[in-house]
């Protein structure tokens, strides 16, 4: 049953992180891939805020594996700071990485205390 709770999960995971990547790219013009970053970002602290409230069960299959896992994404997280440092933005590069990564965390730790 945990099988069908994931998978539900992702479904609907995948979608919305396709939603907020077309979204961010029609209306929001950045050098850096905003629709990723506010994906990871937003799954940091959604998952902080699961971990925090204690959240286990099928609860947990269906949002904190299913829909945080196609929601978030490290693989093209880590594609779009390969193609930055190919199309030589090194700059976009750095502030991607960077802010990803620290406001990732610190999202994380602010849902688990808010929790």
């Amino acid at each position: 049953m945990s099988l069908l709770f994931i998978a539900l999960g992702g479904f609907f995971g995948a979608i919305g992180r396709f939603v907020i990547a077309v979204l961010s790219k029609k209306y929001i013009k950045s050098s850096i891939p905003i629709g990723t970053l506010l994906v990871n970002a937003s799954g940091s602290l959604l998952l902080g805020w699961l971990l925090g409230k204690g959240v286990q069960g099928y609860t947990y299959s269906f949002f904190g594996v299913g829909f945080m896992g196609a929601f978030t994404t490290f693989s093209t997280f880590k594609l779009e700071l390969v193609q930055l440092w190919q199309s030589n933005q090194k700059f976009a590069f750095f502030l991607y990485l960077t802010v990803s990564y620290l406001l990732s965390i610190v999202l994380a730790a602010i849902g688990y205390f808010l929790s």
